[in-house]
């Protein structure tokens, strides 16, 4: 069993966070990894245990370590970063388990399309002033309007993984 999490704001603190995305392309051959450098999000612990907030990343701020290919992933095609410039996770309820993990549900929102998404976090740590979650869910950006496929070559699911710290705010 974790201890238990003070009620109340919490921030996230961004130096302390990473959110980063697998997906495999050239026919399942190679997978592509990155990450979202601009990570923000804010939440409440509400008395009776659960939660809710959200997580915003900013789409220009990804990075595959490749130029070019970050600057096709923030286009059009896939994250369209200039018309829909953040990717929201809304927590509408977070309910913290018995054995250590949390059980969110709320909406994610991609190029300005939302849908359901539930996801298992484990409590990484959890304190009066801080608590941690690390969950690794998988997205079908098809669902976001993200189809661009040429010659077949994106298939699949893409694996999102994060490490959110939280920091308790003054009332």
């Amino acid at each position: 069993m974790t201890a238990a999490v003070e009620t109340g704001p919490w921030q996230l603190d961004p130096a302390r966070s990473t959110v980063a995305f697998a997906h495999r392309t050239m026919w399942g051959l190679v997978t592509v990894k990155g990450t979202f450098g601009a990570v923000a999000g804010e939440g409440e612990v509400l008395p009776d245990g659960t939660a809710r907030g959200s997580v915003t990343l900013e789409a220009a701020s990804l990075d595959t370590g490749n130029a070019k290919r970050d600057q096709h992933l923030r286009g059009a095609d896939f994250f369209d970063a200039e018309r829909h410039p953040t990717l929201v996770l809304a927590v509408d309820e977070a309910v913290v388990g018995q054995d250590g993990t949390a059980a969110v549900t709320g909406r994610l929102t991609v190029r300005g399309e939302s849908s359901p998404q539930s996801v298992t976090a484990s409590i990484a740590g959890a304190g009066t002033d801080e608590v941690v979650l690390a969950a690794e869910f998988t997205v079908d950006r098809a669902r976001f309007g993200m189809g661009w496929n040429q010659l077949g070559m994106i298939r699949g699911l893409a694996t999102v993984t994060s490490t959110l710290a939280f920091v308790r705010t003054p009332a």
